[in-house]
């Protein structure tokens, strides 16, 4: 099992059609079973083609440019925020299998979508070789926020989700790996791996070289974007990708890429 997550900050990216075309030969090149992408936005002026799909959604063109090159995705979207007055912003799911539920949750104390830091988070579990497999794509806020802290959301995350069920977190958490203590350990303290640590062969798993939105004045490198399991799996491959060296830049994340051996 191929899976992708990136935080596509989109329509923010110069060049940001080229960027997208990037984006979808690589989904297509590597045939992921599961994408899951964070910052997808449409403008809010934008005319409604389905759902609450617009015709720029960032995400919708990139699934109609994948079945142009001869992949076909189903996909999932929903709104978490209004952002730069002007964008509705959310989280998105892609896959090749059969869906056999879709859901999105506000996990933010705030279910104003007005406001920007207002939190929901889309899951689509889906038939994986005769297995229900769940998987989670989420945007979370940050350990020290007093309005919306990362410890609330990732409780509500939990509690919405059927545990049972073998399931996958995928994002932006926002939590740094090794600041003990912080979102990183809460995470794992609910019984969460953290895919990379359980890859055979890794990379650096740095995700963010240095100051983003979000993280002004933090020039450090950082891994902030994780897949978590919630079972211990055997995981061949994690990298990072889209990052200059692993195929071009595509947005201000770098995006992780993990080979799950089936189970």
């Amino acid at each position: 099992m191929k899976l992708l997550t990136l935080n596509c900050h989109s329509w923010q990216e110069a060049d940001q059609w080229k960027k997208l075309d990037i984006l979808a030969a690589v989904i297509h090149e590597q045939s992921y079973d599961v994408v899951a992408l964070q910052e997808v936005s449409q403008l809010i002026t934008a005319e409604m083609v389905k759902g609450k799909l617009k015709a720029n959604n960032f995400g919708f063109l990139l699934v109609q440019k994948l079945k142009e090159l001869g992949s076909m995705y189903d996909y999932e979207w929903d709104i978490s925020h209004i952002g730069y007055e002007c964008f509705e912003e959310g989280v998105a799911l892609l896959t090749k299998h059969p869906v056999l539920q879709r859901e999105s949750f506000f996990v933010s104390c705030s279910q104003d979508t007005s406001y920007w830091k207002t939190r929901k988070v889309v899951g689509m579990t889906v038939n994986y070789k005769g297995i229900s497999t769940a998987f989670y794509a989420c945007h979370l806020g940050w350990w020290q926020d007093e309005e919306e802290p990362f410890r609330s959301q990732m409780d509500r995350l939990v509690a919405r989700i059927n545990q049972e069920r073998p399931h996958f977190l995928m994002g932006d958490f926002n939590n740094p790996a090794g600041i003990a203590g912080e979102g990183y350990d809460y995470v794992q303290d609910f019984g969460y791996f953290d895919t990379y640590q359980l890859a055979k062969h890794k990379d650096s798993g740095v995700t963010v070289l240095g100051e983003i939105a979000g993280w002004e004045n933090h020039s450090d490198k950082k891994r902030i974007d994780f897949i978590f399991s919630s079972k211990k799996v055997e995981i061949l491959t994690s990298r990072v990708i889209l990052n200059g060296i692993n195929k071009p830049v595509v947005s201000d994340h770098f995006a992780i890429e993990v080979n799950v051996a089936d189970w």
